[in-house]
């Protein structure tokens, strides 16, 4: 089977193992966290950019799933495809996957986010270039591209 869409391969650390032996919880998170940076680096949208245009992600949900255990020296591969965005990349969800060296997923990553104007401490919306740009992310099949809703 051909994992598409990964975005963060890297090495199970001792430091990332609980007393079961096994992958502790956050650190699923944080290469969750992690392959969602690289995906928006890849578009050019990197942490220098974001700076420039004083944003940043927010995340409002994220909820894990566990399938397998992921034991210490393992390596992970952890996919990152959108799964619902809003025309202006205001809003979004993400669909990620953590997959052992066999292969095997051992988890499914569900996060809703925004962006937040660094300054002002509120919600932002992309300009129009970024917001291009974010959409043309890898999409989950069942991807949903939901309209700006209408200010009151």
């Amino acid at each position: 089977m051909a994992i598409e869409n990964v975005y963060f391969e890297g090495r199970v650390m001792w430091s990332m193992i609980d007393a079961n032996m096994h992958l502790r919880h956050s650190a699923y998170a944080d290469f969750a966290a992690q392959a969602r940076l690289q995906v928006l680096e890849s578009l050019g949208f990197d942490s220098a950019e974001m700076e420039k245009l004083r944003v940043g992600p927010i995340l409002f949900r994220e909820e894990l799933l566990y399938y397998r255990e992921i034991r210490p020296n393992d390596t992970v591969r952890v996919t990152c495809q959108l799964s619902k965005c809003r025309k202006d990349g205001s809003r979004w969800s993400f669909l990620q996957e953590i997959y052992r060296s066999d292969e095997v997923k051992a988890c499914e990553i569900h996060v809703d986010g925004a962006w937040v104007d660094l300054d002002k401490r509120k919600l932002a919306s992309l300009d129009a270039m970024w917001s291009e740009r974010f959409l043309e992310m890898p999409k989950t099949p069942d991807f949903i591209l939901e309209p700006i809703p209408e200010k009151r």
